[in-house]
């Protein structure tokens, strides 16, 4: 069963255009709640979260009116990361789980992503199933099962809370720490935990006014964060993005390490402690190659799944895995979460500077990278540029040049009209030839 209107995280696109309207939503809510409420009992229960965008408010309620149609209870949790919405749905024995929220993207976006009873996202045939009941008659509930809708306040207490035990007790205390939390999810939740552990504090980007989510700031914009930690002479950043699924850490000269790097250091001090399982660590397509060669230099693996956090925890469940990630900043640790949480990570990072006592700088540096690049062309609705014969040629004669040397990867963005243009190769020459050839020849097709 095909999907058109779910991408690789949901539903994503710009506020009252489109696909994301509250008409839309107001059907999505109702073939959710169809989906999950597989009976006439009552009692089914869904707990809804957003990060910070005007447009969430519209969405909240058409969401709720769709579910409510179906005889769900909504809970209404407000500003939450995603990873919280994972949790409660489980922790509260929810039916399902929403999360409203365009993750990095501008405020003019917004999302609806799906988790399961089991906290974790949909598979694509679950969410295959909810798209084609949006052609259908959703059969509603009756009038005396009509659900009812209630805010409550302590499902960020819940959370805070939880995040917390994640940390080893008895850790190094008073480190100062920068946490960027890009005017977005996290901007009560991540300064509370870190300052309720012992950290000195500098939020930034805690300021939400519905229209600043991941402006100039988040780990979409590290400089903010990196000048901050080196303003304050801080130990450390942490920078989320909007809604704190991933994270970059930087450290105290405020140099930026990615996921990949983030990932190799808690691959490698897992799998010392024996908490890795499976000796593999699950990545996509995008990781670099030196993450690979580090990994294989320590008797592991690197497990590589297409682009999403969704189909690096597919991965990891179906392989019994309990670490993986994206170079993006998902860090996916399934003894804790659900999904990517970037504030567990960075507690992880923290984590590992107490008990090796050492510097930010001495940690996040693992291994070399090969030379990486990747160029973004947008393209407009309707067009298939990567099906044009020129492109096709192009992409052959460059694959051809990296033949031995690196690797290329192209593919369509799941949640931005983009093509995305990876290579990688030890020669930065060619790498940089392979790359702008394909951009250029791309850019040709989509002028």
């Amino acid at each position: 069963m095909s999907r058109k209107l779910f991408g690789t995280d949901g539903v994503r696109g710009q506020a009252n255009s489109g696909h994301m309207t509250a008409e839309v939503a107001l059907k999505l809510g109702a073939a959710a709640g169809r989906y999950f409420r597989r009976d006439n009992s009552r009692g089914h229960r869904v707990v809804i979260g957003k990060d910070t965008r005007l447009s969430g408010y519209m969405f909240e309620n058409a969401l709720t009116a769709g579910l409510t149609s179906t005889g769900m209870n909504v809970l209404l949790l407000g500003p939450v990361p995603t990873p919280a919405v994972g949790y409660l749905t489980r922790s509260m024995r929810a039916d399902l789980g929403i999360m409203i929220s365009a993750s990095h993207n501008p405020a003019k976006d917004n999302g609806i992503k799906f988790f399961g009873p089991d906290g974790f996202k949909l598979s694509d045939a679950a969410e295959a199933e909810i798209e084609a009941m949006l052609d259908q008659e959703i059969r509603l509930a009756q009038p005396e099962n009509i659900g009812r809708a209630k805010r409550i306040d302590d499902g960020l207490g819940r959370y805070v809370e939880y995040a917390k035990t994640t940390f080893p007790k008895g850790g190094r205390q008073g480190l100062k720490v920068v946490v960027d939390c890009a005017n977005g999810a996290a901007y009560r939740a991540a300064p509370a935990v870190l300052w309720e552990l012992g950290c000195e504090v500098i939020p930034v980007g805690v300021s939400p006014d519905g229209r600043n989510i991941n402006e100039n700031c988040g780990s979409t914009h590290t400089q903010t964060c990196a000048e901050a930690v080196v303003a304050h002479g801080a130990d450390l950043g942490i920078s989320l993005d909007g809604d704190a699924d991933r994270v970059m850490i930087i450290d105290e000269t405020g140099h930026v390490a990615d996921g990949d790097q983030i990932m190799a250091l808690f691959a490698a001090r897992w799998a010392e402690s024996g908490q890795l399982r499976g000796g593999a660590l699950v990545a996509t397509v995008m990781s670099n190659l030196g993450l690979e060669r580090f990994l294989s230099g320590r008797g592991l693996r690197l497990e590589r799944t297409k682009v999403g956090d969704r189909y690096v925890v597919e991965r990891m469940r179906a392989g019994g895995f309990n670490l993986g990630g994206e170079q993006s900043g998902h860090i996916v640790m399934t003894d804790y979460a659900t999904t990517g949480d970037g504030l567990m990570a960075g507690l992880q990072f923290l984590a590992a500077m107490a008990e090796t006592e050492m510097r930010a700088s001495e940690l996040v540096h693992q291994f070399e990278t090969v030379p990486q690049m990747l160029k973004n062309v947008r393209y407009r609705a309707g067009q298939e540029p990567l099906g044009a014969s020129n492109v096709e040629k192009v992409i052959a004669a460059a694959e051809l040049k990296l033949a031995g040397h690196g690797r290329l990867l192209i593919r369509k963005s799941g949640t931005e009209p983009l093509i995305r243009v990876m290579a990688e190769c030890e020669d930065e020459t060619v790498l940089h030839d392979a790359v702008e050839s394909i951009v250029a020849a791309v850019e040709a097709e989509t002028a």
